[in-house]
């Protein structure tokens, strides 16, 4: 037992809905079929932008990077949630639980960096129309990918680090049934000054800018649209901006949400931490795929292009 309290326990127990254990058999209908969702919409937008050659262009380069996010964010949670759910089997081993924590968290923030790069798309093509070609060519999208990309998996590498070194003895009872950095590490009875310090600056930083040049891009969009003399011409400007403006409130509110609560909601019941953080997993990926299908018209006949080829 003295060995335990300095070091970390073999296995974390994953948790569903507290007081709610009789239900899980039923909740794990609705939980697949959001999956199932979340993976089969946002395969399709991806094999669409591939195939469809009127899809190659800028905007939805992005959308396919941001399928891809979701795919993975499901791919990462979809093992532990099912297997909580439909059989009970709650035990993750501790190093599982850290990569899928650092996977978790990484997929969030490319998200969070692919949002800021549409609309960077939807501001050149608003406002510059005219140098849309010259600066959003096929290798600064593929450096902004790959930028993103850079910036999830070098920010987040101390994650698991930081939560090795720290002795885990309070419990080994998480409040999901996935692995989250701040559930990790309310667990540890030392000092977790410095892993709340790096997560708040890494929250700040990263999300935070995000969000901040999303509202700013947002400002000067709309100032550029308001010069624009005709009614109508302004709505259609507008409405190319709503699908993006849907997908950034997709995953924004959720993710402040769970944020505030994790933070400041400590005396809050244990039913809302997991509503949520459920939310902030299953939310982004089910709508994103949806909101897009259903207000670019593009895709919709590309992905009907798609599948009636298929089927002949």
């Amino acid at each position: 037992m003295a060995l335990f309290n300095v070091t970390h326990p073999a296995s974390f127990l994953l948790t569903g809905i507290p007081g709610l254990e009789s239900l899980h058999p039923w909740l794990a209908g609705p939980l697949c079929v959001m999956y199932a969702v979340a993976l089969g919409a946002n395969t399709v937008i991806l094999q669409a932008v591939r195939v469809e050659p009127i899809l190659h262009a800028p905007m939805y380069y992005f959308l396919s990077m941001l399928s891809f996010s979701d795919v993975a964010m499901s791919m990462a949670t979809l093992p532990t949630v099912l297997r909580t759910f439909c059989f009970d089997a709650r035990s993750i081993a501790f190093d599982a639980c850290l990569v899928q924590m650092f996977l978790i968290h990484s997929f969030s923030m490319m998200e969070s960096g692919i949002l800021l790069a549409m609309s960077f798309d939807r501001y050149v093509a608003i406002c510059n129309p005219l140098h849309y070609a010259t600066v959003l060519t096929n290798e600064f999208i593929a450096g902004m990918g790959l930028a993103v990309t850079a910036r999830s998996f070098i920010t987040l590498f101390p994650l698991p680090f930081l939560i090795k070194r720290l002795p885990i003895c309070k419990s080994n009872v998480l409040s999901h049934s996935y692995c989250l950095h701040p559930d990790m590490m309310k667990l540890a009875c030392a000092d977790i000054t410095i892993n709340s310090i790096y997560g708040l600056f890494v929250l700040v930083s990263t999300f935070g800018m995000d969000l901040l040049f999303i509202f700013l891009s947002y400002v000067l969009i709309l100032r550029s649209v308001m010069a624009i003399a005709s009614h109508e011409e302004r709505l259609k400007a507008l409405n190319t901006c709503v699908s993006h403006i849907l997908a950034v409130l997709a995953f924004y509110v959720p993710m402040i949400g769970v944020s505030t609560v994790h933070r400041f909601g400590k005396h809050a019941p244990r039913y809302i931490h997991v509503l949520m953080s459920n939310v902030y997993l299953f939310v982004p990926p089910v709508l994103n795929p949806l909101i897009y299908s259903a207000k670019t018209k593009e895709i919709r006949r590309a992905i009907f292009r798609m599948f009636r080829r298929i089927k002949l």
